[in-house]
C-alpha cells in the first residue's frame, strides 16, 4: 500500500439510504454509462473524514478509533436525507444525497480528526489510493481533496453525503431541480476503507461494531 494510504472513515448506512442510493446510481448509469455502479467496489457510504495515515501506523490508528466510538451511541442515530448535489467537473458532475450535518456527526468528526492525527500527513499521491484496472487513474482533485479534507471539508465545510454516481452537468440539474421528499436512514456500521478514485470506498480495512 506504500508508505501513506488515502483512508476514509465512514458510516455505511442502513436499508433506506442503500435502496435510495441505488436506484439513484442505476438512473445515472442509464443516462451516463461511463460512470461507475453502487458495488462492493463503490459502497455506499457517508464520510466523516479522510486523510493520508501512515501506512506501518494503520493499526495504532484504528486503536485511536476505537476509543472515539466507544463512547458514541451510533446505532441510535436518525439522520435525514434532505436532497441532491453535485460537484461540477469537465462537462460532468458528480452526485450525491445531502444529509442533515447534526451535532452528532460534527461532534464524531472533530473526535475522530483529533484521534488520528498523530497518525496522519498532510499530502499524498495516486499510489495512497487504489488503482483498479477500469479505473487506474486517480484524478488530482480527489489527491488535493483527501490532504485538504480537515480544512476544506470538515467542520463548518462539512457536507455529509452519500455519492451516487456521475452524469451530465446538464442532467443533473435537471435532477436537482425536481421535487425531493426527505426521509431518514440509521447508521449500521462505522469502517475504514482505502479510497479510490472520486473518493469512493473501495477495499475495507477494518470495521467497528456500533451500540446504542
Amino acid at each position: 500500500m506504500g508508505e501513506v494510504v488515502a483512508v476514509g472513515v465512514l458510516l455505511e448506512p442502513g436499508a433506506a439510504m442503500v435502496l435510495r442510493a441505488t436506484e439513484v446510481n442505476a438512473r445515472l448509469r442509464g443516462v451516463y454509462p461511463g460512470g461507475f455502479a453502487l458495488d462492493d467496489a463503490h459502497r455506499p457510504h457517508l464520510t466523516v473524514i479522510q486523510g493520508y495515515f501512515t501506512a506501518d501506523r494503520l493499526e495504532e490508528s484504528f486503536a485511536a478509533i476505537d476509543t472515539v466510538l466507544a463512547g458514541e451511541p451510533i446505532a441510535s442515530w436518525t439522520l435525514t436525507a434532505t436532497g441532491y448535489y453535485f460537484i461540477p467537473g469537465d462537462g460532468i458532475g458528480l452526485a450525491g444525497i445531502v444529509v442533515e450535518p447534526t451535532s452528532d456527526l460534527l461532534r464524531l468528526q472533530r473526535s475522530l480528526l483529533d484521534a488520528v492525527a498523530p497518525f496522519t500527513v498532510g499530502t499524498g499521491s495516486a499510489d495512497a489510493f487504489v488503482r483498479r484496472a477500469e479505473d487506474p487513474d486517480i484524478n488530482q482533485p480527489t489527491i488535493d481533496y483527501v490532504g485538504a479534507f480537515e480544512f476544506a471539508g470538515a467542520g463548518g465545510n462539512y457536507n455529509p453525503h452519500v455519492t451516487v454516481g456521475i452524469a451530465t452537468r446538464d442532467y443533473l440539474d435537471s435532477m436537482l431541480a425536481e421535487p425531493f421528499d426527505p426521509f431518514t436512514f440509521s447508521p449500521v456500521s462505522v469502517a475504514a476503507y482505502q479510497l479510490a478514485n472520486y473518493g469512493t470506498a473501495a477495499r475495507r480495512l477494518h470495521d467497528w461494531a456500533t451500540h446504542a
